[in-house]
């Protein structure tokens, strides 16, 4: 256990020391801009393209399918963005049923309330903090059973068109088992990758497991555009389609406005592209200098004694945010408040999905990690060190 009154002052000295500010405030996780973001933002506006179109917007998918290893990539104007049409795209319908994990940004269950379906929470593996191939399992045991090759919910008699585990803080969670598991059961799978650009699982980037792979590219992650979001996939059709329906569905013609779908005006604009370009020509070098970090509080905190969050077997994660993981919720809430009283930014994990109120009647397995790193995870200063 932690003893409070010392070791409140020894994580903040550690963290003081990891990015050698003595005093002035250490936020959570800033961006860093020391590529080609202004030159390739000035190329933008003289270019006149600003909007969603622009050779940025091409450069940036094309970056991504190499980054990624995936054979197509879709630019989004955000993450949330970008799961909403990865869902649709599954063949997600207004009551179905989709499995995900409580620990999560709220991101992962409002897009799917926006396909107007139902999340279903299993719970999470304490070690990876993503979701738990075992409780999946058994879940789909004992409350499943597949018609015609379709799965439904003995219980509610829906439809279950989805699952959309998350890699949380980037942490590569047993996504293999998971992709067996939904295999078997005629189940699609979105990786919600939005945190773990550049991580790693058995080799394999994250995001490119499922039948779609999704990312952010929000201010606080670890390659930024402001906001963006990508989509990736492997299915060529998919893709078409993907790309379609972000564009307001709209046929192609030099001057005609006709449209054969609903269609959603998801794409991301050239300007935020150019800055995506800019950053991910850095992204080697970010995840190299995160790593560098997560390495210096692993040894530090190992000889405190305090718990850090390090990658699984097999895993090689972005260290998108660090974390430290306390006794109880009295000492987590104490140490939150003695850190950034101290001018030191640190944050909880999110209140779990299940408890939000929009999500408070909806079906959830048995939570007890989720409940437990809900308790205890902080997440410290995890920015690139200059």
């Amino acid at each position: 256990m932690l003893i409070i009154n010392n070791s409140f002052s020894d994580i903040v000295s550690t963290i003081r020391e990891a990015f050698n500010v003595k005093d002035a405030f250490i936020p959570l996780h800033e961006p860093k801009f020391i590529g080609n973001e202004k030159k390739y933002l000035n190329d933008a506006i003289d270019s006149t393209f600003v909007s969603s179109v622009g050779k940025y917007v091409d450069k940036f998918e094309e970056m991504m399918k190499e980054i990624t290893g995936a054979k197509y990539a879709i630019a989004t104007v955000n993450g949330t963005a970008g799961l909403h049409i990865a869902l649709i795209l599954a063949g997600v319908e207004r009551g179905d049923e989709v499995i995900t994990q409580p620990l999560t940004f709220v991101a992962t269950s409002n897009a799917i309330s926006y396909c107007g379906a139902i999340p279903v929470f299993i719970d999470v593996d304490i070690d990876s903090l993503g979701m738990s191939p075992d409780s999946l399992l058994a879940f789909l045991k004992s409350s499943v059973v597949l018609k015609d090759g379709v799965t439904y919910n003995k219980i509610t008699s829906k439809k279950i068109s989805a699952c959309v585990p998350m890699h949380t803080f980037g942490q590569p969670c047993r996504i293999d088992e998971i992709v067996d598991i939904c295999y078997k059961y005629n189940i699609p799978l979105i990786e919600d990758s939005a945190e773990s650009l550049g991580s790693i699982y058995k080799n394999k980037k994250t995001g490119t497991f499922g039948k779609l792979g999704v990312f952010s590219f929000n201010g606080n992650k670890t390659v930024t555009c402001g906001g963006g979001g990508a989509v990736v996939t492997d299915d060529e059709e998919i893709a078409k389609k993907a790309k379609h329906i972000t564009t307001t569905a709209k046929i192609s013609h030099r001057w005609e406005y006709e449209h054969d779908m609903v269609g959603y005006n998801y794409r991301l604009p050239n300007l935020n592209a150019a800055l995506a370009c800019a950053q991910l020509e850095q992204l080697e070098t970010f995840l190299l200098n995160k790593r560098q970090l997560s390495f210096f509080y692993m040894d530090r905190f190992k000889q405190l004694g305090i718990p850090y969050i390090s990658e699984i077997s097999e895993a090689k994660s972005n260290y998108w945010l660090m974390a430290i993981k306390f006794e109880d919720q009295i000492q987590k809430n104490e140490f939150l408040k003695f850190s950034n009283d101290n001018l030191v930014m640190t944050r909880p994990i999110w209140r779990l999905m299940n408890k939000l109120v929009m999500n408070k009647d909806f079906f959830s397995t048995s939570l007890v990690n989720s409940e437990i790193l809900e308790s205890t995870i902080v997440n410290i200063p995890s920015s690139v060190r200059l």
